[in-house]
């Protein structure tokens, strides 16, 4: 059964929303305003996939000689004049 909240109680509690795999209607004034539908994630999945997209990088910077200190001034550099 869907869970039915209104928006306080929503904001209050949207951290154990997000842990939920319940969907749960929103609502202000007894009228559904919207719907929260949590999307499970599989941390493991998303973590090593960051760890490969992470040593792709590492790998790619190697074959190019470029050093990742480099990559940063130029990072700054470049934001310092969109200022």
């Amino acid at each position: 059964m869907t869970q039915v909240v209104g928006v306080r109680e929503f904001r209050a509690g949207l951290a154990d929303f997000i842990a939920s795999a319940e969907p749960v209607a929103v609502t202000r004034h007894g009228v559904t305003v919207g719907w929260f539908i949590p999307t499970p994630t599989d941390r493991e999945a998303e973590i090593a996939s960051l760890r490969s997209a992470a040593q792709a990088l590492d790998e790619l910077l190697t074959k190019h000689g470029v050093q990742p200190d480099e990559v940063v001034a130029e990072f700054k550099a470049a934001r310092a004049g969109q200022a």
